[in-house]
């Protein structure tokens, strides 16, 4: 069973969990809060949604069983880290995704579960290691996505080239990410943005390294982004626009 259908009054039930059985990001308050603010201001009238939606913040896996899950439409997995899900668990979030829900990953979420490899293709990555944060220049592969259009230009960053739509590039501080494989060789991938690995030490993936990207997988929709370790982040406008158009395609409500 997936989500609940949805009538025009029903609003979105977004579930944020957040459980760590590995490294634990301090910046996942700050995630909570920002997913909180932007319901918000959904619920107000502000927004792209369609409609608005709720959020549910738990770090409590016994939240993963179907009849549970079915009082959401996507599942944001902010800043998750190794395996914070049981086999049963598992199967209630698999049955989730083929019944058409929504998942969007935040950043840890790539280290997460380990120990399954369904979760890294639904996923997209695997994360093996990172350098020390740093700037870095992101370049943008596809500005007019529902996911990345309205964020351009956007944000504390700093924005190259944003006017024209073309060779959109994007400079900020992070973390940067490298994975265990490309994460376009994994399957129908849909890269937003990549990372510039000659304006930053520590790259190892050349010069093809997508760091956020969306798919449709198994019935479902996933989005991931490998951006969001400092607090900075959920403050950003870009950042959070960015958050919030992939709740809107995960859950179908934008295209």
């Amino acid at each position: 069973m997936g989500p609940t259908a949805l009538t025009e009054e029903t609003p979105l039930g977004v579930l944020v969990f957040t459980k760590t059985t590995g490294f634990r990001h301090e910046s996942i308050p700050a995630g909570i809060s920002a997913f909180q603010r932007l319901a918000e201001q959904s619920q107000s009238g502000q927004g792209t949604l369609r409609r608005p939606f709720t959020v549910t913040a738990t770090e409590d896996a016994s939240a993963f069983t179907e009849a549970s899950l079915s009082n959401f439409d996507v599942i944001v997995l902010l800043q998750c880290s190794g395996d914070f899900l049981s086999k049963t668990q598992m199967d209630a979030l698999k049955r989730f995704v083929r019944g058409g829900g929504g998942i969007v990953a935040v950043h840890c979420a790539s280290t997460g579960m380990p120990s399954n490899p369904w979760y890294g293709r639904m996923i997209g990555a695997v994360f093996t290691d990172h350098p020390v944060p740093q700037h870095g220049v992101v370049t943008v592969d596809d500005p007019d996505h529902v996911i990345i259009r309205g964020s351009v230009g956007k944000g504390k960053g700093t924005w190259h080239n944003a006017n024209g739509r073309t060779d959109v590039r994007w400079e900020c501080f992070d973390e940067w990410y490298n994975y265990a494989q490309n994460p376009r060789s994994v399957g129908d991938i849909h890269v937003l943005y990549s990372v510039d690995e000659s304006t930053y030490e520590g790259g190892k993936h050349g010069q093809d390294h997508p760091i956020s990207w969306c798919q449709e997988f198994e019935g479902g929709r996933s989005f991931y982004t490998a951006l969001g370790h400092f607090d900075e982040a959920y403050s950003d406008e870009a950042f959070l626009g960015q958050l919030l158009n992939a709740i809107g395609w995960t859950s179908r409500q934008l295209d």
